[in-house]
């Protein structure tokens, strides 16, 4: 027969000071975690929302990043010109031969510089990239040196006001509207026309980094890719644009997660300890208690169990709390360096259900380990010795 759980709950109850230091280390572990786990998952959110399985972005053949990418005009009409690229009601292909180049410009809050991603587009970016949309002002006019930027760029960098004049690339240029790209890296980005960025670097007019293609359908890209493979005049790699941005996140989050985990596995043994001390407190001032219920014919494996119980409840307890202290920082803006493009980047922090069950089950894990040698403990208490004082 089990120890009824009712009893652990009035044991939690009566030492409510011991527990609560317990308790409160446990939920400033967790609270740690989700947050930290919440900074890689939007960040990953973040990038992965600028592509669409609509779209296959071309690199030229072995980069990674559209930094380390070239390709020529003559490649990009080539691509193109395959049927399994979509058209607009022109006839047109729906392809966007990009450019992108770091400016170093100086921070609102702080005044310190800081690398932002200046993108070179055509007149067709809007077209393919369709949750892009303009939040104020207009769209670059070709070839004048005008250029839009994202929500979160406007808000970030000093002088990214509508119709302000900001200075890069040994030319000036007016700010002439404000992009809603909702939410993803678009919204940290400015666009220009590609032509007048290459002219202000320098760089040869017929030189591009990626080229943005909308298919006429996600089933297309494997036969689009297989073509593009095995065209002699091409060297390229082609890939979903939700791929493509999924794996450029992949070193961030990946860094984030593991000194996230590192610092919640230090305070985890904090924590642990804490609740060692909680759990031994309550076996040196339950002697009677524990050996009046063996004495009444509960076993000892009865006594492992509620005690364990015991604390994964004050665990359990300990995490809900961590997880609700956190929670209101889900949405909330942060910036950091994506070490792809080597450019600022805003991201959303992003509390979701599996995030919240991870953290749970990590403060049990917690528990579990605090209260596994109390409760053993508990269960070899000589009953006889006990209760000689009743």
């Amino acid at each position: 027969m089990a120890i009824p759980l009712i009893y652990n709950v009035r044991s939690i109850q009566g030492r409510f000071s011991s527990t609560l230091v317990a308790l409160l280390s446990i939920a400033g572990v967790i609270a740690v975690l989700v947050a930290t786990m919440a900074m890689a998952k939007g960040f990953k959110k973040t990038l992965v929302a600028s592509g669409s399985s609509q779209n296959a972005i071309v690199l030229r053949g072995g980069a990674t990043s559209e930094m380390e990418s070239s390709l020529e005009l003559e490649q990009i009409k080539i691509i193109g010109d395959d049927p399994r690229v979509a058209r607009d009601s022109s006839g047109r292909p729906m392809i966007s031969a990009e450019v992108v180049v770091i400016a170093s410009l100086p921070l609102r809050a702080t005044g310190t510089d800081a690398n932002v991603q200046i993108r070179g587009v055509s007149q067709n970016a809007f077209v393919i990239r369709d949750t892009v949309k303009l939040l104020k002002g207009r769209f670059f006019t070709p070839g004048l040196a005008e250029i839009v930027v994202g929500k979160y760029a406007h808000e970030t960098y000093r002088g990214f006001d509508l119709d302000k004049t900001i200075h890069f690339g040994g030319i000036d240029w007016t700010i002439v509207g404000i992009l809603d790209a909702g939410g993803s890296a678009f919204d940290s980005e400015s666009w220009c026309d590609a032509n007048v960025l290459n002219q202000a670097y320098k760089r040869p007019e017929n030189l591009f980094q990626s080229m943005t293609a909308r298919l006429i359908s996600p089933e297309s890209l494997k036969s689009l890719k297989d073509a593009l493979n095995t065209d002699p005049r091409l060297t390229v790699t082609i890939k979903s644009e939700i791929d493509y941005y999924a794996d450029q996140s992949v070193m961030v989050s990946t860094l984030i997660n593991v000194l996230g985990f590192l610092v919640a596995g230090a305070m985890g043994i904090g924590a642990i300890f804490g609740a060692l001390n909680t759990m031994y407190s309550a076996v040196s001032t339950r002697n009677r208690e524990i050996a009046t219920l063996r004495a009444i014919g509960f076993r000892e494996r009865d006594v492992v169990i509620s005690f364990l119980l015991e604390s994964l409840l004050i665990a359990f307890l300990g995490g809900l709390l961590g997880s609700l202290i956190i929670l209101p920082i889900n949405g909330y803006t942060a910036s950091t360096i994506n070490w792809q493009t080597f450019s600022h980047m805003s991201f959303a922090f992003a509390i979701t259900p599996d995030i919240l069950i991870q953290g749970i089950l990590f403060s049990l894990l917690l528990g579990f380990f605090g209260g596994l040698f109390p409760a053993i403990r508990a269960a070899h208490t000589p009953i006889a010795p006990a209760l000689r004082g009743l």
